[in-house]
């Protein structure tokens, strides 16, 4: 995360990526960490579960805004970095695909 929020401190403390990677984290998503129990928020972790599954059907490339729409479906909801948390850890290869 340090590398997505090199200069700003206050979004390297925002919840709602934090509880995305959580999320991918509990069901053993991401390359190298054992499923289990990470206190994700529930929210987030749902919508980092949707866009890592549409990320991996393969049949389109993903914008961020793209992906958020894609699993929110409500053009009003703001994202908050989840999906740039999903979109670098699928880029370098670190979401395990099942």
């Amino acid at each position: 995360m340090h590398q997505l929020y090199a200069t700003s401190a206050t979004s390297r403390k925002k919840i709602s990526p934090r509880g995305a990677f959580l999320g991918l984290c509990e069901e053993g998503l991401v390359k190298g960490i054992p499923a289990g129990q990470y206190n994700a928020s529930k929210d987030h972790k749902a919508y980092a579960l949707q866009a890592a599954a549409l990320l991996a059907e393969g049949t389109r490339s993903w914008s961020t805004s793209a992906l958020w729409q894609a699993v929110t479906n409500d053009p009003e909801k703001k994202h908050s970095s989840q999906m740039d948390v999903v979109l670098a850890l699928w880029k370098n290869g670190l979401i395990v695909r099942k």
